[in-house]
């Protein structure tokens, strides 16, 4: 709790990896070898959070969707949550603490949508749903363009905020009080970091749903 972004390798000139972008490849790598130690000692306890994350997709976009974007916002799902309680660990900042994580999250949902639903309908369909009515494409097109900036912004900010005052609150907590008293407040912050994964991967299914969702002419 507590840590802050740094620089940690330079590359070149100005070029820094932080240690933002350290945690996340400590991170991910956690996450393969779990999942490996899960396929092989505890499948049925890998079988429940797929089954809970394809639950929670289909009640979105259906059963048959949820198989097939399921990797995508499994996938997502997965990160978000570890990375959003990855900084309980001493001398570990939480990847999703630094703007810059949420925000490239964001921007892979952005894009997402628009390929998902170009890949559903074509592109010619795709734009047609998009802007229609496309008699009116010259007052929807800014709106259009608008929106998707504002909720791509939207999804970044709400992960971010949300992360950081929730770290913010507990560090805050530690250094006044002895370290036993603030321990409710970690699991709330756990807790806090599990329901914004949640909260971010049902956005991005829904985004998703209504990018390749077919409608009448």
């Amino acid at each position: 709790m507590g840590v802050e972004t740094q620089n940690v390798i330079r590359l070149f000139g100005d070029v820094w990896i932080t240690n933002t972008v350290t945690s996340s490849w400590v991170m991910m790598t956690v996450i393969v070898i779990v999942a490996i130690i899960m396929v092989r000692r505890h499948p049925a306890t890998l079988y429940m959070i797929i089954e809970f994350l394809t639950d929670m997709i289909a009640d979105v976009m259906g059963e048959e969707a949820a198989i097939t974007y399921f990797p995508f916002l499994g996938a997502m799902a997965i990160y978000v949550a570890v990375a959003n309680s990855f900084g309980i660990v001493p001398g570990v900042i939480a990847p999703t603490r630094d703007l810059n994580t949420p925000l490239a999250l964001a921007i892979v949902v952005f894009f997402a949508v628009h390929y998902y639903g170009i890949k559903q309908k074509g592109v010619v369909q795709y734009l047609k749903d998009t802007f229609s009515p496309i008699y009116l494409i010259i007052l929807i097109l800014p709106l259009e363009i608008i929106g998707q900036i504002s909720r791509t912004f939207s999804l970044a900010m709400r992960l971010f905020g949300n992360i950081l005052s929730g770290e913010l609150v507990v560090a805050v907590v530690i250094s006044l009080i002895p370290i036993i008293v603030p321990l409710p407040l970690v699991g709330l912050s756990m807790f806090t970091g599990m329901l914004q994964a949640y909260i971010f991967a049902v956005l991005a299914t829904v985004y998703i749903s209504t990018g390749v969702q077919e409608t009448s002419d």
